[in-house]
């Protein structure tokens, strides 16, 4: 008697990859925001802790893919091709219901190109940074998906005057983060005195931005520390690998006796307890400016890669407050810039004058409502509708 085939999933197979910390955050909040509309759904590709946690089967390790920039990537490019290769050759003999990229355009824009020419349903959530890289990506993202999920409100009119179907789903950390959070009850928790004058130091979350930036803040903090009365630094850190990194920093520039407390992750809530924050450009920028924390942005970066970006770039600023708010309202200091005294006078400057840090505030204050849309229900809500085929009885 031959054998019947296994069984089909009840609901939909929906393949999803991210490929750092902020696109699993992202796509996890949409793993759920479908899950709610279906129950019986398969999510697989790849994502991390969070993504699996919220019912992603992941193939492979998101930290393979977590590689930023021109120069940076070239030393992972044949493994990150590789991956690339394998899952669209997996997702092309057994089609899922839709792909959706999160994020990670280099790698997702090319397989949702692929699925597309073989009549496979492709979204991108969140769309390339095409205000800092240029509008070429824009006609990749055209190519490549049906519709673009857009986590940023001046995005549509950039997408859609080149035919791109976008829909403005909003950010779902504005959805996480508290609109008033509790800098007193988080101290408490982490047993630091209400009295002091606590910087949140993220110096970035690869190894690379590390290498760059590490010297640049350790030397801020012994700075910070000479002139800033009870001050304590808290230092997040991602992984093992960059702890190691930022204590070779601290030892190598002398710091060791610095009054600092290093995490293994907890950013969220490090910036919480903080006063003011000094924070690599990124993501960390964004949570600072929802947290409504005075931030500090730096940046470097090979200097290839700067050239290439700025080349390309249609704003005068990285930092995500700083476009957001179509003006430079966190002050940003990139490359050569980006120097000890620059950065613990930036710092000083926002801890002297309470006037500018309750503007800021207020600023910041407008951002998080302009963002907060629900994002989990508004995105799957997009979704839906590509999935039809798969869901009708």
């Amino acid at each position: 008697m031959p054998l019947e085939p296994a069984a089909r999933p009840l609901g939909p197979r929906i393949a999803m990859v991210a490929a750092e910390p902020s696109g699993d955050v992202i796509g996890s909040q949409l793993v759920k925001g479908l899950r709610r509309h279906l129950p019986d759904a398969e999510f697989f590709g790849i994502g991390g802790a969070r993504m699996q946690a919220a019912g992603l089967d992941s193939w492979y390790p998101m930290e393979k893919l977590a590689v930023r920039g021109v120069v940076e990537v070239l030393g992972h490019l044949w493994e990150i091709l590789a991956i690339r290769r394998e899952i669209t050759r997996r997702l092309l003999a057994e089609p899922p219901d839709i792909y959706i990229g999160v994020d990670a355009p280099d790698f997702n824009l090319e397989v949702e190109r692929r699925l597309r020419a073989a009549g496979i349903p492709t979204l991108q959530f969140v769309g390339p940074a095409v205000w800092a890289w240029g509008r070429g990506r824009i006609k990749k993202v055209k190519r490549a998906a049906l519709r673009l999920l857009a986590i940023f409100p001046f995005e549509p009119p950039l997408y859609e005057a080149q035919g791109v179907p976008v829909t403005y789903v909003g950010h779902p950390l504005a959805d996480l983060i508290p609109e008033q959070p509790d800098r007193d009850a988080v101290r408490e928790q982490m047993r630091l005195s209400q009295e002091a004058t606590v910087i949140a130091v993220l110096p970035g979350s690869r190894r690379a931005e590390l290498h760059h930036l590490g010297d640049a803040f350790v030397g801020a903090m012994r700075l910070l520390a000479e002139r800033v009365p009870r001050a304590h630094f808290l230092v997040p850190l991602v992984t093992r690998e960059t702890r190691a990194q930022f204590e070779l920093a601290l030892h190598r520039n002398a710091a060791t006796e610095l009054p600092v407390t290093l995490l293994f992750g907890h950013a969220l809530e490090a910036m919480t307890a903080a006063n003011v924050v000094l924070a690599a450009s990124g993501t960390a920028t964004l949570e600072a400016a929802l947290l409504k924390r005075p931030v500090v942005i730096a940046y470097r970066m090979p200097v290839l890669t700067w050239w290439i970006s700025r080349l390309r770039a249609f704003t005068p600023w990285v930092g995500l407050p700083n476009i957001l708010a179509g003006e430079l309202i966190a002050p940003e200091f990139l490359q050569e810039a980006a120097t000890p005294d620059n950065l613990a006078d930036a710092v000083v400057a926002l801890l002297s004058d309470e006037d500018l840090r309750r503007r800021l505030e207020e600023r910041f204050a407008e951002i998080h409502r302009e963002l907060r849309q629900d994002t989990a229900e508004t995105a799957a809500l997009a979704v839906l509708p590509y999935l039809a085929p798969a869901i009708e009885p």
